[in-house]
C-alpha cells in the first residue's frame, strides 16, 4: 500500500505552504481552470463557452509540452479506400487485448472532423505538391492531403507537418487561437502544487507563480498535465513531464489505472553527449531498416511485419539484439532510401543527426529504446470525468481505454482532441449550471507534517530514481528488482516528501517519487507480460487471470474486469 495524503471535508494546502497563512496567499478566480498547456488543454480551452472565463496554467512556456515535441503524426480515416473500422482494428490489434472497443470507436470516428478543426484553425499539414488537376495545393482542400503509414498501421492514415514536427505545427495554430479568444487567459511559468478539494469536491488548485502563491479557485476543473517520461534515464520527453498531474491527483484521492503500462519509443538517438532526440516512427514507415552493429537487419527473426511492428515488438526486439550482439544500440539505416526525398521528408532529424557528423541519408543512426508515453493515468469515462466531482482530465494524464496495454503510433494527438474537446463541453455544462452565483472562497487548513530541513542534492536524487527505473522497470522488469526498487524508493521518499522546498526542482522531485513509486507498484504486480509491461519471470500473456485493468483508488490496487470487446 502506498502512503497517500487524502483530502476529505475541507482543502488540503500541501506541505509547500505550510509557512503561509491562508490570509497571506493571494485569490484567483475561473469558471474553469485548465491545467496543462498541451494539445488536450488548449483544445479544451478553445472549446468552453465564450461567457466563460477560463484559465490556463503551464509551468513553462506554453510551447513545452510533449504535444509540441511530437513528430510522428496524427492518425485519421480520410483516405477513400481507408475506412473507420480498419483503424478500430489496428488500434485494438496493437492494445494487447486490453482496449475498450467503445472508447476505440467513440475517438476514431471523431478523427475527421477534429483534424478538419485543426486545418480550419490553419494548421498546415503536409500536402502533395499540386492536385491532380496540376494546380498548388490550397489549406482548404483535404484531397491532396499527403498520408503515411507508421507501426501497427494497415494502411496510410497519418498526416504529418513540416516532415518531422507535426506536433509544433498543430500547436502554433491551436496557440494562436488561444491567445485571441478574449475569455481565455493563458498563466505561463506557474507550478501547480496541488488541487485544492471541498466536502469531496475538487475547487481548484493551489499555484506557485514565481515567489508568490495562489490559491485559484474555479467552478469546474480540467486536469491535462502531460506525461511522465522523466521518471526514466532515457526519454523522449521534454524536462517539463514529471507526472506532476498523476501525483497531484493521488494526494487527492483520484482513481488512477494502469499505471504498470510505460511505452518505450524503440528509436531514440543514441549518441555520447547529444539529447535523447526522438527518430520519428515515419522513417520505419518510409522503409528505413533496423540493423545491428554486425550490419544484419534482425526483425525478420522476431516478426513478419518486421521494422512496422508495434512498438513493444520493436522495442522488445531491440533490447534482445543489443544483448545477443553485446551492444549498447542498433542502427537506422536509411542508405537504399532516395536521398534528396529522406532530407525534405525528415529535416529536423536531418539537422539533428549532422550535428555528430552523421548523414541521415547514407550513416547508419545510432538508436535505443526510450521512455515515450504513459498509457497509464488518471480514469476517466467517456467525458473526461474523473473519480472527484469537478474534476475532468484530457491528454496522457488519463487511462481512456483507448490504448489499452499499448499505444498505436499518431493516437495520442487525435486522444488529446477528442477528450479535450468532451471534458470541456462536460466542464461547460456543469459550469453554466452552477447554483454559485461568484465562487466562493472556502476555509482552508493544511496538513501539519515533521518537516525536515537537510540539504539534500535534488539533481543527485533525481538521477538516481531515473536510473532506477530505468533499470527496474524499464523495457524488461523483473520481479526482485521490482520489489527491490520499491524500497529504495521509500527509502528516499522518508526524507524527500517532508522537506518545504522553495522552487520547481523539489516539487518535481517529489512527484517523480510519488509517481515512480506506483508505477513499479503496479508492475510488480502485473504478474504476465502484456503490451509494453513484459515481466520476465512471468512471460505469458495471461487473459484468464489479467485481461483486467488495475485500479488504484482509496490507497490500494483493486482489479476491474476489461470489457469484453468480441
Amino acid at each position: 500500500m502506498l502512503d497517500l495524503q487524502g483530502t476529505s471535508g475541507v482543502p488540503w494546502i500541501p506541505r509547500y505552504l505550510t509557512n503561509f497563512a491562508p490570509k497571506e496567499v493571494s485569490h484567483r478566480f475561473a469558471d474553469v481552470l485548465i491545467i496543462g498547456g498541451g494539445l488536450a488543454g488548449l483544445r479544451a480551452a478553445l472549446e468552453v463557452d465564450s461567457s466563460l472565463t477560463v484559465i490556463v496554467i503551464t509551468k513553462d512556456v506554453i510551447r513545452q509540452s510533449n504535444s509540441s515535441y511530437a513528430q510522428g503524426g496524427i492518425a485519421g480515416v480520410l483516405h477513400p479506400e481507408d475506412r473507420i473500422e480498419w483503424h478500430v482494428r489496428d488500434t485494438m490489434t496493437a492494445g494487447g487485448n486490453l482496449c475498450d472497443r467503445e472508447t476505440v470507436e467513440y475517438v476514431i470516428e471523431q478523427a475527421p472532423q477534429r483534424i478538419a478543426e485543426l486545418i480550419e484553425m490553419g494548421t498546415r499539414f503536409d500536402r502533395k505538391k499540386t492536385t491532380a488537376s496540376g494546380n498548388p495545393a490550397s489549406n482548404e482542400d483535404s484531397s491532396d492531403l499527403t498520408l503515411g503509414r507508421e507501426g501497427g498501421h494497415s494502411h496510410n492514415r497519418i498526416l504529418h507537418a513540416n516532415g518531422d514536427a507535426t506536433g509544433a505545427e498543430i500547436m502554433r495554430a491551436v496557440i494562436e487561437q488561444v491567445r485571441s479568444a478574449p475569455n481565455i487567459q493563458v498563466v505561463e511559468n506557474a507550478f501547480t502544487l496541488d488541487l485544492l478539494t471541498y466536502q469531496d469536491r475538487c475547487r481548484g488548485a493551489v499555484v506557485a507563480d514565481g515567489n508568490n502563491k495562489f490559491l485559484f479557485w474555479a467552478k469546474e476543473t480540467i486536469l491535462c498535465t502531460g506525461g511522465a517520461g522523466q521518471l526514466f534515464r532515457e526519454t523522449t520527453n521534454p524536462p517539463v513531464a514529471t507526472g506532476d498531474g498523476h501525483a497531484m491527483a493521488l494526494r487527492a484521492g483520484v482513481e488512477l489505472r494502469d499505471m504498470e503500462f510505460m511505452q518505450f519509443h524503440p528509436t531514440v538517438l543514441y549518441i555520447a553527449g547529444s539529447s535523447r532526440t526522438l527518430i520519428t516512427e515515419a522513417v520505419r514507415g518510409e522503409g528505413a531498416y533496423l540493423i545491428d552493429s554486425t550490419g544484419f537487419r534482425f526483425m525478420e527473426d522476431y516478426d513478419a511485419r518486421l521494422e512496422l511492428a508495434p512498438r513493444d515488438v520493436v522495442s522488445q526486439a531491440i533490447v534482445t539484439q543489443m544483448e545477443k550482439t553485446h551492444a549498447a544500440n542498433v542502427f537506422l539505416s536509411l542508405k537504399h532510401l532516395d536521398a534528396e526525398h529522406v532530407r525534405e521528408r525528415f529535416p529536423g532529424i536531418a539537422k539533428a543527426v549532422a550535428e555528430f557528423g552523421l548523414d541521415i541519408t547514407c550513416d547508419p543512426i545510432p538508436v535505443r529504446p526510450g521512455a515515450h508515453y504513459m498509457i497509464g493515468g488518471i480514469t476517466v469515462d467517456q467525458h473526461g470525468r474523473t473519480s472527484l466531482e469537478g474534476l475532468w482530465a484530457a491528454g496522457e494524464a488519463t487511462s481512456t481505454g483507448l490504448h489499452g496495454a499499448n499505444r498505436l503510433a499518431s493516437n495520442s494527438l487525435l486522444e488529446g482532441l477528442v477528450y479535450g474537446v468532451s471534458a470541456a463541453r462536460e466542464a461547460t455544462k456543469a459550469a453554466l449550471k452552477s447554483s454559485e452565483d461568484s465562487l466562493e472562497v472556502f476555509p482552508v487548513s493544511s496538513t501539519d507534517l515533521n518537516t525536515s530541513q537537510a540539504a539534500l542534492d535534488i539533481y543527485d536524487i533525481r538521477n538516481s530514481l531515473k536510473s532506477l527505473l530505468w533499470r527496474s522497470a524499464g523495457v524488461r522488469r523483473e520481479g526482485k528488482s521490482l520489489a527491490a526498487a520499491i524500497k529504495t524508493i521509500e527509502r528516499w521518499q522518508s526524507y524527500v516528501l517532508a522537506q518545504e522546498f522553495p522552487d520547481a526542482k523539489g516539487w518535481e522531485l517529489q512527484n517523480m517519487l510519488t509517481v515512480g513509486k506506483l508505477l513499479c507498484a503496479a508492475a510488480l504486480k502485473r504478474t504476465e507480460s502484456r503490451g509494453v509491461h513484459l515481466r520476465t519471470d512471468f512471460p505469458e500473456t495471461d487473459d484468464k487471470n489479467w485481461r483486467k485493468h488495475l485500479c488504484f483508488r482509496g490507497g490500494q490496487f483493486e482489479l476491474e474486469q476489461a470489457r469484453q470487446n468480441d
